[in-house]
């Protein structure tokens, strides 16, 4: 090939596709990938009903990842249906996170004199001005810790586990040492998306996470996007100065200025030039998809939720995320759902970790586990043109994915990742 471009994008997943996969798979590869010797029950139904995703992750509705969503016109490809809720463990029960001033009043979560403390916390935060010390109390959100306004407010450390975990969707207890501004962002980008619809803050595209690849690539093409699909790398082409010139497949090379690539295409974080590491291992996190004949127990029926296991409720570090969908989202066949539990691995036992999260389920019709390690790029890549994205961790929303996508942005453009205003033209 002649032909030279600006950029290569190697990608499986979402981060590749907004900057430029496989989210989702069809019921037969679902049984092909895990137990390749199995077919798949034929009282599962049609094959073709089924989109399975294997990172499963629910989209915030006024996150950062909606407003590129718009800001770009993907959602002209794809439509969304809203989560009905968001649950947290506590206690040795799931509980519904309160998205309405009744549903708090009701919620077990919390005894009535901790309600009122919390009702305190939430005021201070949704009166907070920067520019008004009046509504500080004497709290600076870039100095004090969240320890400090956790304090400050009296709130019990269960109500902290579910402010810090199913509100601001920390994956750990580290943040409560940090300055509060972050915590307060994420808690009013929370609340601010449960009210954008009621019920829940997440919404989550029709037929599947791998839809919006799909989308990706529609838009791509229309602005002279090249796909080449189900392409096999056979090796990352560099210069005599190291730098990327250049990708190789089947025999053919396609070049370059640059590539963005999950580190699946750098033979596990190692360039196959020189054994130069691009990624190097910081974990490894486990997932369980199950297949369910009943909605979860305890969410009132729920066609689709989420759950978060806060680390503290089941003495781990880590939390435990449970993402639920089912054929009201045209992701497998009527009067089936699918549940995926997720953490990071802490220990040679990585299923034994997700247990608390299974028992949650209830009966488990079928069940497929896997054990993916994490990595991280070694460099930003400026210095050979080789930028190589983070892998997907065991959150069950976007938000941790979106950052990764400004973060290689930044590296690529060498400035932030900013959604202009732009014109929209009156037909559209």
């Amino acid at each position: 090939m002649d032909e030279e471009y600006d950029v290569i994008v190697l990608g499986t997943g979402l981060t590749e596709c907004i900057l430029s996969g496989l989210l989702s798979v069809e019921g037969k590869k679902l049984y092909r990938k895990f137990r390749p010797d199995q077919t798949p029950p034929s009282e599962l139904g049609r094959d073709r009903d089924y989109a399975v995703d294997l990172v499963p992750k629910f989209i915030i509705a006024s996150g950062e990842l909606t407003k590129i969503l718009v800001h770009t016109d993907v959602t002209r490809y794809m439509e969304f249906k809203q989560i009905a809720g968001s649950y947290v463990y506590r206690d040795g029960r799931i509980s519904k996170v309160p998205s309405t001033e009744l549903e708090a009043v009701k919620s077990p979560l919390m005894g009535l004199f901790e309600k009122r403390r919390a009702k305190k916390f939430f005021e201070f935060l949704q009166n907070w001005k920067d520019d008004d010390p009046a509504t500080h109390q004497g709290i600076n959100l870039d100095r004090d810790s969240m320890k400090t306004v956790y304090e400050k407010f009296g709130l019990e450390a269960g109500t902290q586990d579910f402010i810090g975990h199913a509100m601001a969707l920390y994956l750990d207890d580290d943040y409560i040492t940090k300055p509060a501004r972050t915590t307060y962002d994420r808690i009013i980008l929370y609340t601010a998306s449960i009210a954008r619809y009621g019920k829940s803050p997440y919404i989550y595209p029709l037929y599947g996470l791998g839809e919006l690849p799909q989308s990706f690539a529609r838009l791509s093409a229309i602005y002279g996007g090249t796909y080449m699909l189900d392409k096999p790398i056979d090796k990352i082409e560099t210069g005599p100065d190291g730098k990327f010139i250049g990708v190789t497949s089947n025999g053919e090379t396609v070049k370059a200025k640059q590539v963005i690539g999950d580190p699946s295409y750098f033979g596990a974080g190692k360039d196959e030039q020189g054994g130069k590491l691009r990624a190097i291992e910081e974990g490894k996190v486990v997932r369980a998809i199950c297949l369910l004949k009943h909605p979860i127990p305890g969410t009132d029926d729920s066609d689709s939720c989420q759950i978060i296991i806060p680390q503290n409720q089941v003495g781990r570090r880590n939390d435990i995320y449970i993402a639920m969908v089912s054929s009201t989202h045209n992701v497998c066949a009527k009067d089936i759902y699918i549940a995926i539990v997720s953490t990071i691995v802490e220990s040679d036992k990585p299923e034994l970790e997700i247990r608390p999260g299974l028992e949650l389920l209830g009966p488990i019709y079928d069940k497929f586990v896997e054990v993916l390690p994490l990595y991280t790029p070694t460099a930003d890549g400026r210095a050979d043109n080789i930028f190589v994205t983070r892998s997907y961790d065991a959150t069950s929303h976007f938000e941790t994915v979106v950052e990764d996508v400004q973060d290689v942005w930044k590296r690529v453009m060498g400035k932030d990742l900013v959604l202009k205003k732009r014109e929209v033209d009156v037909q559209e």
